[in-house]
């Protein structure tokens, strides 16, 4: 491995601990004022946004996460790409890394359809 990529490597490791760390502080100092605010409207989407900022989501998991937010009743990883704004032969590759982290923090289901069929539900 050459140095330069490893350095790479560490630097990025290093900002998302130091953004996760910043980010679960910043929960706990407001931990309070959220709890008052879900007794007051609870919703599905701001359960969903509380969860998405306990971890650290770029803006394209960030955005496919509300895309199968607004899909209740599931969306596959295509219908995800093409209403993101992808082209129709890059949709569905385009979708799947994002969901892949979504799928690890438990923030998406995954469900198996007939045959290699899959849809995406929101948690």
């Amino acid at each position: 491995m050459r140095l330069a990529h490893k350095r790479k490597v560490q630097m990025k490791l290093q900002k998302h601990l130091k953004a996760t760390v910043v980010k679960v502080d910043a929960a706990q100092n407001k931990k309070p004022k959220a709890e008052k605010q879900a007794v007051v409207a609870p919703s599905e989407k701001k359960v969903t946004i509380a969860k998405a900022e306990n971890t650290a989501l770029t803006p394209k998991q960030q955005q496919v996460l509300d895309i199968v937010a607004a899909n209740t009743d599931g969306i596959n990883s295509k219908g995800i790409g093409l209403a993101a704004g992808q082209e129709e032969a890059k949709a569905a590759s385009w979708a799947t890394s994002a969901l892949k982290k979504l799928l690890e923090e438990n923030l998406v289901a995954k469900e198996q359809l007939a045959g290699n069929k899959v849809i995406y539900k929101p948690v």
